[in-house]
């Protein structure tokens, strides 16, 4: 399998969507994956293991096999293998393989083989729904751009559950539930978050009115992460970005008048 033409055309087939024979291989490869999720499903129900255990298994490692076949036959047709490998697809691509291989290592990894479901998102690309990859582009850039700011105000949440946490221990102690800073913690976090399990509560005045404050800071660390993303994506909407995708890492992005990707250097497809 040495000659170009052949390469080029297993790459027209598994990589693009505009042919006959793409958009059939990506159709069998999407019934493939739900077929093999849903195998995964019910191996977890145990009185079907008991009865089926090993159709499920032999199942299992053929979807495997398959979809390790078809990832080195990626890495093959890729101009640059390296690209695919580390891109959103390429990884979850892997992902969808690595945990039958570890189980034997690691009984009971295999149920993570729900996660081929990521691989459904390939349906995206199969029907051309720019509008729905528009969206998916938007929300992604948003979190992008948020990031760093959604993590320092988490990593003032956690400072401000340790302290309040520490203040409950020392005001409560073990007589009524806070057996140590860490429980206290645990406690902070449960009230900041408004979940109120209940399994434990302050009894002594002061500590009820410890817990009202921690309380009140709930409602409001609740809506502050939510109005960073929403300036960010207010931000994102007022941008214009090409939504032209690479065929090789799929990446977007891209400026109006590229005609390369601007990550691996694939040529573009010209906007219609």
């Amino acid at each position: 399998m040495s000659n170009p033409s052949l390469k080029q055309r297993v790459f027209d087939i598994i990589f693009g969507t505009d042919t006959p024979a793409g958009k059939a291989f990506d159709l069998f490869l999407l019934g493939m994956i739900l077929l093999s999720v849903l195998v995964v499903m019910l191996d977890s129900i145990d009185a079907l293991h008991g009865q089926h255990g090993q159709l499920f298994w032999y199942a299992e490692w053929g979807f495997t096999l398959l979809f390790s076949f078809e990832y080195l036959v990626r890495l093959w047709a890729s101009p640059k293998p390296s690209h695919y490998a580390r891109s959103f697809y390429g990884v979850i691509d892997l992902l969808a393989i690595l945990p039958t291989y570890l189980q034997l290592l690691l009984p009971g990894t295999q149920y993570l083989l729900v996660l081929r479901l990521l691989r459904v998102m390939r349906v995206f690309r199969i029907v051309k729904a720019i509008r729905y990859l528009a969206e998916a582009n938007l929300l992604w850039r948003s979190i992008k751009g948020s990031l760093r700011k959604i993590t320092v105000f988490f990593t003032f949440v956690l400072l401000l559950a340790c302290v309040m946490g520490s203040v409950m221990y020392i005001l409560e102690g073990p007589v009524h539930g806070f057996t140590s800073i860490p429980k206290g913690i645990y406690w902070a976090i449960v009230t900041i978050t408004t979940v109120g399990y209940g399994d434990i509560s302050p009894q002594t005045t002061l500590g009820q009115l410890v817990a009202s404050v921690t309380m009140i800071l709930g409602y409001s660390v609740l809506a502050v992460p939510t109005g960073i993303f929403t300036a960010t994506i207010h931000q994102e909407m007022s941008l214009h970005r090409d939504l032209r995708r690479c065929e090789n890492c799929d990446r977007s992005g891209h400026d109006q008048d590229a005609r390369f990707c601007n990550h691996c250097g694939t040529e573009l497809e010209e906007q219609v």
